[in-house]
């Protein structure tokens, strides 16, 4: 299950960071390598019957994309493939769209660029709601990308985002993930989060009543713990466990990486205004190779690998500042999404009803003030 993929300069780098953010994908773009490609072929290698089937899921990450500048095994994901995703078994009521860098506005001033990305996905949420896609409401809540680095010129742009989509607009994702290691991404420049700008960015976002999804790694959580206490309106939503990293540098190291990994998510969970995302482990730099396996992996084995990490932020935060994601397409690479919240409902089988209401469905609700969905 390998796709080869043709020498071909970068043409673009990726849009809405620094020019450091394109390196993992140079190192991609500019050399012939074989890439994995956990197409619907292969993941419908491994079938299983749908756990819990009625048990409510609001999905808080997945993502809308097409024409992507960078080669990712996804290029297509739209309306069509997240209801194909959602509606394949698990009770999905609703889900909440992250941004994604996707269908930026061609041009006019960089910082308002990324408004065309919420009108994009304002036009596929009121498709959704038309019921033709399925009972589950797509992209329910909407998450944009603004630079808070602007500081108080960061209100206008906000304000536009909120005008394209008066209904569903919720928030921003401005991520941050910076390492010194040359063969990691770099989503920003070091010490974003203490920066004055982003900082007086962020109060702007409390003022209006906004959220700041965050996407950093492990290495960071002690930055953003600080940065947190700095701005306590504000809620954070902490994306994918915190950002483990087990690539490069870290790899083959987990008996240093994991505890400080451990801190980091104990320092972040002793603020109350931060809430964490359990999920976003089918992503190349946590180090795992199901996506090379003749046959996908299935809910039980991938619940034992993703148990230790998750119960562990489950005790820190407290179920209800939990919530199970699918980050799709992304983790697609690597299992369906049957599998995925199979293994998300055996992991947390110990959980008392209410708790596992809270992770799967009522604190992502809450957080982007979604309304129940019968």
């Amino acid at each position: 299950m390998w796709f080869k993929m043709p020498i071909r300069p970068v043409l673009t780098r990726l849009r809405g960071g620094p020019p450091e953010a394109e390196t993992a994908y140079i190192k991609i773009l500019r050399t012939e390598v074989p890439m994995p490609f956990g197409g619907p072929d292969w993941l419908a290698l491994t079938q299983e019957p749908v756990l819990e089937p009625e048990l409510p899921i609001c999905d808080p990450h997945h993502h809308f994309w097409d024409l992507r500048p960078e080669w990712i095994p996804y290029q297509r994901y739209l309306l069509h493939e997240l209801a194909e995703d959602i509606n394949s078994g698990h009770n999905v009521r609703s889900t909440v769209f992250i941004e994604a860098r996707s269908m930026y506005r061609p041009d006019g001033p960089e910082e308002w660029r990324p408004v065309g990305e919420v009108e994009f996905v304002q036009g596929l949420a009121a498709a959704s709601a038309s019921g033709l896609y399925g009972p589950g409401r797509a992209a329910a809540a909407i998450v944009g990308h603004a630079d808070l680095k602007l500081g108080d010129r960061v209100q206008p742009v906000l304000e536009a985002l909120q005008a394209a989509s008066p209904n569903r607009f919720r928030g921003i994702r401005h991520s941050v993930g910076w390492d010194p290691h040359p063969d990691l991404a770099k989503r920003d420049i070091q010490g974003a989060l203490s920066t004055d700008g982003y900082r007086a960015g962020a109060g702007i976002l409390a003022k209006m009543g906004l959220t700041l999804d965050n996407s950093l790694y492990f290495t960071q959580l002690p930055e953003l713990a600080d940065f947190a206490r700095a701005v306590p309106d504000l809620t954070i939503i902490l994306n994918h466990i915190g950002g483990l990293l087990r690539v490069g540098p870290y790899a083959n190291r987990d008996d240093e990486v994991l505890p400080e990994w451990r801190r980091g998510v104990a320092a972040a969970a002793q603020c109350p205004n931060i809430v964490v995302k359990l999920g976003g482990v089918g992503q190349l730099r946590y180090g795992y190779d199901w996506y090379q396996r003749d046959k996908p992996i299935g809910s039980e084995e991938l619940a034992g690998y993703l148990a230790p990490l998750m119960t562990y932020c489950i005790e820190q935060f407290g179920p209800d500042r939990c919530m199970f994601e699918s980050n799709f397409p992304v983790d697609k690479m690597f299992y369906s999404y049957n599998v995925v919240f199979n293994a998300f409902k055996r992991l947390s089988q110990s959980y008392s009803a209410s708790e596992r209401a809270a992770m799967f469905h009522d604190t992502a609700a809450r957080v982007y003030r979604i309304d129940a969905v019968s």
